[in-house]
């Protein structure tokens, strides 16, 4: 393997800089709904001194959270004892591109991985739409994208390295310590502190986007060949309407579309943060209006094709602030589930002001992973930061549960380990595998006890 993060052949250390790391004991997730004051702030330069910060936590009984860049909604990176930020952390980066593999630092974000790989001639093989998250985050809570073809982003790991809640550096990958692998990729932070992934990535690739609205009971009826006829298909609802706005992303062997640099400033920036921030900043003041500036933005919204670099095609600017849940389901459930959905959202005693975003994926082999043998498909529902949302999210987490939901561990969700245990087939190997490397539970906090039991 060529060890080399740039195209001159050089090898050089690459550390991450998360955009939520704070100087002080303070912190908060980027939505802002999860705050915590640490007794202490680790920030380890290497693994050596990593390890001895958690052999010492481990024997004096304190607990440790390493955090990212807080793209979390739920409490996973609380910690009230010990917080443990990886920006210092630096170590070589390694490309390989005959084998098309890339190794980097564990709080590497998704969107410095973009550009060191771009650079290589190499790119993910899918991605959700934010690149804010680091690497370590993004695995360990079954991020992932769209498309029948594809898994979670942990899929796409060959390997990684850890410290365990002993101190001990554990390697794992399909042919070394399997059990571990297929518990680690999606670990929740339970397992230990990985440090170091290594990716599978394809040659660069350009997606040619389509976005434009229909009615959904026709993108329902023409479900199955949308589909499996494109690389990447997803939708949006609006509540309060039966239209849905359509994206498909499908790889093409040139950019010769590129998006105009006013209409995709337009599009992305100013209609989808600026104008929609204030629609739900009015809609929050006069909930009345909510219903007609869902209608009007449904019909509102214009087609558009165009052809990009994949990363700049999947991944597009996040400035509205909201909170999220994400259920993945069996995929022949999603019209069962978006219509109980649909009147569960018209009788809420307040309004919904975000769309529902639906999205496809392959089944995988990863213990904690929402699409663990089963093909899916995904419903996450939103409200507008300070906007009021458990109600709705309880009532819809139910709706989930019917068909055999598993939440998305980084979106809000209000299960336990009980009844996760019976949607999840291997949920007792991966507590045991727990039990072996943090047995002192340096790694836990209110959130791994609430869903994988104290």
């Amino acid at each position: 393997m060529a060890s080399t993060p740039s195209p001159s052949g050089a090898v050089s250390p690459l550390g991450a800089t998360p955009s939520s790391a704070v100087s002080g004991p303070g912190w908060r997730n980027w939505t802002g709904n999860q705050r915590a004051t640490a007794t202490a702030v680790l920030r380890p330069s290497g693994v050596d001194e990593l390890v001895d910060a958690v052999r010492e936590a481990a024997s004096a009984g304190h607990r440790i959270k390493a955090v990212g860049s807080g793209h979390s909604f739920t409490d996973i990176a609380r910690t009230e004892d010990r917080r443990m930020e990886l920006a210092a952390l630096t170590g070589p980066v390694r490309v390989d591109p005959d084998r098309r593999l890339v190794t980097v630092p564990a709080g590497l974000e998704l969107r410095q991985l973009n550009a060191l790989l771009a650079g290589h001639g190499l790119a993910m093989p899918n991605l959700g739409d934010i690149d804010a998250q680091t690497v370590a985050g993004a695995i360990s809570t079954g991020t992932h994208g769209t498309g029948a073809g594809y898994g979670c982003l942990s899929t796409f790991v060959t390997a990684l390295r850890l410290v365990t809640g002993t101190g001990e550096v554990r390697h794992c990958s399909a042919e070394t310590d399997p059990e571990l692998f297929a518990a680690a990729r999606v670990g929740l932070g339970a397992l230990g502190i990985i440090t170091e992934v290594t990716l599978r990535c394809v040659d660069a690739f350009v997606l040619r986007a389509d976005e434009r609205p229909a009615p959904l009971a026709q993108v329902l009826a023409d479900l199955p060949d949308l589909v499996a006829g494109n690389d990447h298909f997803e939708f949006y609802w609006f509540p309060y309407t039966d239209r849905v706005q359509v994206k498909t992303n499908n790889r093409v062997p040139a950019d010769d579309q590129p998006l105009n640099r006013f209409r995709g400033w337009l599009d992305d920036e100013f209609l989808a943060n600026t104008v929609f921030a204030g629609a739900c900043r009015l809609g929050r003041a006069v909930p009345a209006l909510v219903p007609p500036i869902s209608a009007f933005s449904a019909r509102a919204l214009t087609a558009r094709t165009y052809t990009g670099r994949s990363d700049r095609v999947f991944c597009t600017p996040r400035r509205v602030r909201f909170t999220e849940m994400e259920y993945g389901l069996p995929r022949a459930a999603l019209p069962d589930a978006l219509d109980a959905l649909r009147r569960l959202v018209d009788g809420l005693p307040f309004k919904v002001q975000f769309p529902v975003e639906v999205r496809f994926t392959a089944p995988d082999d990863i213990w904690l992973s929402h699409g663990y043998q089963r093909e899916s498909a995904y419903l996450a529902i939103h409200q507008y930061a300070g906007a009021p949302y458990e109600p709705y999210f309880r009532a819809f987490e139910r709706i989930a549960m019917e068909w055999g939901g598993r939440p998305h561990w980084g979106k809000l969700h209000y299960r336990h380990a009980d009844s996760l245990r019976s949607v999840y087939p291997r949920f007792d190997d991966f507590v045991a595998v727990r039990d072996r490397l943090d047995p002192v539970r340096v790694f836990a906090n209110a959130y791994t006890e609430r869903v994988l039991g104290a």
